[in-house]
């Protein structure tokens, strides 16, 4: 029986975050393809994609971007200011409130407990978290950011499990990203990967009244 659904946030509860990372490049005049380089650029020299220690919170916003700076103005040949990056992202970003609805739904008509286990960052927190009304949503929020883990960390998962008291074949789970949907079936828990919103509500209406 499934007593509580764990919801990723970005692409998810909101419209795509592709949307925000193209409003970035866009407000400089370059092409979204010059921010993929710089970021392989950025990863070769970090050892890892540097935006994984950025949403562990271990590197703090100043020097995830002068990282990506450094490879950025390696890529185009000039100095890209990013200070306002925060800003250009989030104003692409806007609720997918037929979901939020629904989520209230389910929780208020038949008791299902909701949590949010995101991938974020640090100093981002004030900013999303005013897209949405979170606190009343989810009784539970799992921010990669304050655990030191990000998905698909199996520790993450198990975190959220624990917190929320449930094992995880009680819960069913939403993310955009396929890796993210098999590391959470490692756990029990039943997946479901975001491709549409109509899509999510037919296979978690599936799911509640399979019990």
């Amino acid at each position: 029986m499934i007593k509580a659904i764990i919801s990723d946030f970005g692409g998810v509860l909101t419209t795509p975050l592709f949307g925000g990372f193209a409003r970035v490049m866009e407000a400089q005049g370059l092409p979204l393809e010059a921010l993929g380089h710089a970021m392989v650029k950025a990863s070769e020299r970090h050892g890892e994609n540097p935006l994984f220690d950025f949403e562990r919170g271990r590197m703090t916003e100043a020097e995830f971007f002068a990282l990506l700076g450094d490879a950025l103005e390696e890529e185009v040949g000039r100095r890209v200011p990013l200070q306002d990056f925060a800003e250009h992202y989030f104003s692409h970003l806007s609720p997918n409130d037929e979901l939020i609805a629904h989520l209230r739904r389910v929780r208020d008509e038949r008791g299902i407990r909701l949590a949010l286990l995101t991938n974020n960052v640090r100093e981002w927190e004030a900013r999303w978290r005013s897209l949405l009304p979170v606190d009343e949503l989810f009784e539970l929020i799992v921010d990669s950011a304050f655990v030191d883990m990000r998905k698909p960390e199996p520790g993450i998962y198990r975190l959220t499990l624990e917190r929320l008291g449930l094992p995880g074949e009680a819960c069913a789970f939403v993310d955009d990203l396929e890796i993210n949907c098999e590391a959470a079936r490692d756990h029990g828990i039943h997946p479901i990967r975001f491709e549409s919103t109509a899509q999510v509500v037919r296979e978690l209406d599936a799911l509640l009244d399979a019990a």
